[in-house]
């Protein structure tokens, strides 16, 4: 069974950081992009951050970049998201997802395996 198990997540005040985590199980993702998704109640879920296999191309979205940064260690299937400069509007259920291609897509189509979620909820 192929799962992806996602932690890190907590209550913080604005302006603080955490890094999520999130680990592959059931078979490696070395040649997978991979991705964090996020959404809040009431949203739709929006992308954040993704990563191609080999950990050369990055994508973000307009309201993170600059504040967050994705990486990998393929050696430990783990993806990563350290997350700085934390604002109330960051709170949301994180999840992490990793796609059918090796690239770094930004739309959740692409994504065919995805955890569970861990909730970062921000205080102003």
């Amino acid at each position: 069974q192929v799962n992806l198990v996602e932690s890190g997540g907590d209550l913080v005040q604005a302006g603080g950081s955490l890094r999520l985590s999130c680990v592959a199980s059931g078979r490696t993702f070395s040649r997978n992009g991979m991705g964090w998704f996020r959404q809040a109640p009431g949203k739709e879920r929006s992308f954040v951050a993704s990563i191609n296999w080999n950990s050369i191309r990055k994508n973000y979205g307009d309201s993170v970049r600059g504040r967050f940064t994705i990486s990998r260690d393929n050696a430990e299937n783990t993806v990563y998201l350290q997350m700085d400069n934390l604002k109330p509007e960051d709170t949301s259920v994180y999840y992490c997802a990793a796609s059918s291609a090796n690239s770094a897509s930004l739309f959740a189509r692409d994504y065919n395996v995805w955890g569970q979620g861990t909730q970062v909820t921000v205080s102003s």
